[in-house]
């Protein structure tokens, strides 16, 4: 039987039925179970006419819903799903308002499913993402959360795709059936699933250089204040919730809705990496020059790749979510996350290897040179080619669905408006912004004090390489806590933990070997950096289960999406003034040699005859080039280290716990926007 659209439009899935979320089951509306009640009695020809003119979509979503599992809970029992399936986020996003009620329990007593349903859900969200914590924020789609039905029918029929003649698809398989493979999706389906990758993939490859490789090539040319300003380069990623809702409002139908923003952005972006390719290497030496004043051209050119990858990434995010199938929607995530960290830990861990001139001379020259197997220029220069070639490839092979789907602007810039009203809210945006000012010393500047004191390249990216693993394997155990702990516990915990690593971190820098990197000191390192990677992980994991608790599902994507953002901005802005405050603390002073060298032909530079100041990288240069010994008096990263400790303890101690604490024993009602803030 052929349905119209005008016969789909009334009969949404709002009103067949209503989701609960947080219980973790659905209920049958009045009006469905009026129908089904009446079919049953009567059996009349005319009813039974009527219920089948029900939506397929919400039928099917009726079939595909895994069984409820009954688990304990307190004194009372409620009912937990099993990990979601790939529909379930679409649930979600269809949801009207949905509110914390009390249901009854097989032994008729009254419970409170407010949180029951909320942990179930945390693991497998972050097993999915524990890779991404490099880039820390993972964005949500938060423009499908409008909870009015008309525009989630308008999402749904203005798909391409769209049909009500056709069969309902296949019941997902559940996570532990043996179909779930990758090799058992449909053909379509891995063709996608491959195409996400690659595009995130291309994402990773100028973050993990921006975040990553480049900080470590600018310590010869830069003082740490100065990769202070370069820090600045990072932020667009960390702040893309800003004009998320352009990108999905803004496009043109001739090229599809994603492909109008994915193509002309990667464009741009293979044309800049050619461009810095040519330059870069110039680039880094005026960086340094006239006292560091270059370095805020380097840092915008960066800052605009970063703006470009951060604004593709919101399209592809968008484009995951029609690319594949309902069933298997699961696997966009999967593919956010072996993109972006393959890409990430290429242009981080394997660059830097293989950049070091120590790694290529041992491993690939027979006679030595000063260069690496790779540079920077030759790096860019590839990757930007590469960009441009799956640019076209995308333009003639890949098609988009249309759709006349629009998203309103406004409304989501509203939802965000209406959470930061919320005074729940204002206490846990604090909390994030100055959380993370303990270890900042530490995560900025520590790697960068190692360079400094000779801790080679490719010492330091088999550092990184070794860490990775453990990084992934830890992340699991610690989604395990998460789940099965008050996550603001855990979050506390690691808080403390990773107060410790940064100490811990300050003393392997002062133990420094006089003569030399040996297999004791390089061993020590990584477990270092093992032990703060995984407080760090902790952190992250507890945190971001907390969020998917308190996120209201009826605008879940902007809630989730908000509070990732400005925890990922309190680790991203104290940055800048951290590795400033490095050189202010530092004293150090050039003096000239005792012997004056007869021949000054052999130095690189003018003879130093006179003392001065050599904080800045282009000033120890100088000094060393000419002769001159650099004697630093006092180091600023042991003094701003310890100071960021101090304000760590005591921020944590009189604020954070306290007020963490209360937040995590507040109802779910404290979190939820009022009826007509969500509009």
């Amino acid at each position: 039987m052929v349905h119209s659209a005008a016969q789909f439009a009334p009969l949404s899935v709002h009103t067949l039925f209503e989701i609960d979320i947080e219980l973790g089951q659905f209920r049958r509306a009045p009006e469905a179970s009026r129908v089904t009640k009446h079919c049953s009695q009567s059996r009349d020809a005319s009813v039974i006419e009527e219920e089948d003119h029900i939506s397929p979509t919400s039928t099917t979503i009726a079939k595909k819903r895994p069984p409820p599992i009954l688990t304990e809970k307190g004194e009372g029992r409620v009912f937990s799903p099993p990990l979601a399936s790939a529909d379930d986020s679409e649930l979600s996003q269809m949801s009207r308002k949905s509110r914390s009620s009390p249901s009854t329990n097989p032994n008729g007593r009254s419970t409170s499913t407010a949180s029951g349903g909320q942990h179930n859900g945390h693991l497998h969200e972050r097993i999915s993402t524990d890779m991404d914590s490099h880039l820390e924020m993972r964005r949500k789609h938060p423009i499908l959360d409008s909870p009015t039905t008309e525009s989630q029918t308008a999402h749904l029929m203005g798909r391409e795709g769209f049909s009500l003649d056709d069969e309902p698809p296949q019941t997902p398989a559940t996570p532990n059936s043996t179909n779930t493979s990758f090799f058992d999706l449909p053909k379509q389906d891995r063709r996608s699933s491959l195409l996400l990758v690659l595009l995130y993939f291309l994402q990773g490859i100028p973050m993990g250089l921006a975040s990553g490789s480049v900080p470590f090539l600018l310590k010869s040319h830069l003082s740490y204040g100065q990769i202070g300003v370069f820090s600045l380069a990072s932020y667009p990623y960390s702040l893309k919730l800003l004009w998320s809702p352009i990108v999905d409002a803004v496009w043109s139908p001739k090229l599809g809705r994603r492909k109008s923003w994915i193509m002309p952005i990667q464009i741009c972006s293979g044309f800049g990496m050619i461009y810095l390719g040519a330059r870069v290497q110039d680039m880094m030496i005026a960086a340094g020059a006239s006292d560091g004043s270059g370095v805020w051209s380097f840092t915008w050119w960066w800052f605009f790749l970063v703006f470009l990858c951060a604004t593709q990434d919101i399209a592809v995010d968008g484009w995951a979510l029609t690319l594949l199938s309902p069933p298997n929607l699961s696997y966009a995530s999967t593919a956010q996350t072996v993109g972006l960290t393959a890409g990430h830990f290429l242009s981080y861990t394997v660059f830097l290897a293989f950049n070091s001139p120590d790694f290529a001379n041992r491993w690939f020259r027979t006679s030595p040179s000063d260069e690496g197997v790779m540079t920077l220029s030759g790096y860019l220069t590839f990757w930007g080619w590469a960009y441009l070639v799956v640019t076209l490839g995308l333009a003639v092979l890949k098609r988009e669905d249309r759709t006349t789907e629009r998203d309103g602007i406004v409304d989501v810039y509203k939802s965000m408006l209406g959470i930061l009203k919320l005074r729940n809210i204002r206490s846990i945006i604090i909390i994030h912004l100055i959380a993370k000012i303990g270890f900042q010393a530490n995560d900025a500047v520590t790697n960068l004090k190692l360079l400094d004191k000779g801790f080679s390249q490719e010492d330091m990216a088999l550092t990184v390489l070794i860490d990775f693993p453990f990084e992934i394997s830890l992340g699991y155990y610690a989604g395990r806590w998460s789940t099965s702990n008050p996550p603001i516990h855990v979050w506390c915990y690691a808080f403390i933990g990773r107060l410790a690593a940064a100490c811990l971190a300050q003393l392997v820098v002062m133990i420094f070997p006089a003569n030399g990197v040996q297999p004791w000191y390089l061993l020590t390192v990584i477990l270092s950096h093992i032990f703060s990677t995984f407080t760090s992980t902790v952190m992250f994991v507890a945190i971001s289960a907390f969020h998917a608790k308190i996120a209201d599902p009826v605008i879940g994507g902007t809630y989730m999406t908000l509070l990732a953002t400005v925890s990922n901005l309190g680790g991203t802005f104290p940055r800048f003034f951290i590795l400033k405050l490095v050189d202010v603390f530092t004293t150090a002073t050039c003096l000239p040699p005792k012997n004056q060298p007869k021949d000054t032909s052999t130095l690189k530079g003018p003879l130093v005859s006179s003392p001065f100041s050599c904080v800045a990288e282009a000033e120890k240069h100088r000094c060393l080039d000419g002769g001159g010994t650099c004697n630093i008096e006092r180091d600023g990263y042991y003094i701003t280290n310890v100071v960021c400790v101090i304000v760590g303890i005591l921020t944590f101690m009189l604020y954070i716990r306290p007020a963490a604490t209360k937040l995590q024993a507040l109802p779910l009602r404290a979190w939820r926007l009022a009826a007509g803030e969500a509009k």
